[in-house]
């Protein structure tokens, strides 16, 4: 039966039990470890490249998925006349979304792709959403209305603790050469308008504590959370203080916590994390 499919890109933070409930199919990007290269979610796992990462000789590199993984997808969920909304990675960090854009062309089903502005679990809010509509028979429009509004009442903030890996991958841009040398630096990164931003840095964990301190308060004082993300790359230590700090005022067992996907990983290095929730008003 015609209808609307959804497709997204493997950085996006959905379990694998959320990506059978809703019917999403996922598009992987690739990873290069010491001239190895894995296809993420297929021959390599979140877990696995994390502790592969912290082995490796040099940076990983991360590809985007070739343009015909894409089509071939596109055209296979259009068989039956259904139209397919694509989300993707923010631009920013990724041309994920450039070669879903050409994909569409290129294929024979009616494909809409979306920058979603963000990543990680902050994408799969929108990814979330839009497939719950989908699967109850809405509309493009009121799928692409839902997915807006999810994208502009959701914040990411994301403590990275080691800039080695933000520096080398050129992602800090003019800030690198500012904050690279400062001996322990610590900084918080936000995600807003599809661009990476510095709001925060200091010396030690302590300076990056005080400033989720005012995001829980930020938090505490909002009006209906709908979603609340933690992802990370091996900060078992901050994903319990994050938890226990927002448990007081969220569901705990309702906070989903993932080892963070390749892409993010790669950038923000080990001990990264990440705090992601969106709100209804």
């Amino acid at each position: 039966m015609a209808k609307i499919k959804i497709v997204t890109d493997s950085s996006c933070g959905i379990t694998e039990e959320e990506k059978v409930k809703y019917d999403v199919s996922i598009v992987p990007l690739s990873v290069m470890i010491d001239d190895t290269v894995y296809v993420e979610g297929e021959t390599i796992s979140n877990e696995e490249f994390i502790k592969k990462m912290d082995k490796s000789a040099s940076l990983p590199k991360t590809s985007q998925p070739p343009l015909g993984r894409f089509v071939d997808l596109f055209d296979k969920l259009g068989e039956d006349g259904s139209s397919v909304i694509c989300f993707n990675m923010l631009e920013a960090i990724s041309g994920t979304v450039h070669a879903a854009e050409q994909a569409a062309t290129l294929s024979k089903t009616d494909v809409t792709v979306v920058d979603s502005q963000y990543t990680d679990r902050a994408l799969a809010f929108q990814v979330i959403e839009a497939a719950k509509l989908a699967q109850a028979g809405a509309g493009k429009e009121e799928i692409l209305k839902r997915a807006r509004f999810v994208r502009d009442h959701t914040k990411l903030y994301m403590g990275v603790v080691n800039l080695e890996n933000l520096v080398k991958g050129g992602r800090l841009g003019r800030l690198s050469g500012m904050i690279g040398g400062l001996l322990n630096i610590k900084i918080v990164l936000q995600v807003e308008n599809g661009e990476l931003k510095v709001l925060n840095r200091g010396r030690g964990m302590k300076s990056l504590k005080k400033f989720y301190d005012g995001v829980y308060t930020k938090m505490k004082d909002a009006s209906k959370i709908a979603s609340v993300g933690i992802s990370h790359v091996e900060a078992f230590d901050m994903v319990h203080d994050i938890k226990s700090h927002v448990g007081q005022f969220f569901p705990e067992d309702q906070i989903c916590v993932r080892e963070t996907v390749p892409i993010i990983a790669t950038h923000a290095g080990m001990g990264a994390f990440c705090l992601m929730y969106f709100t209804e008003e």
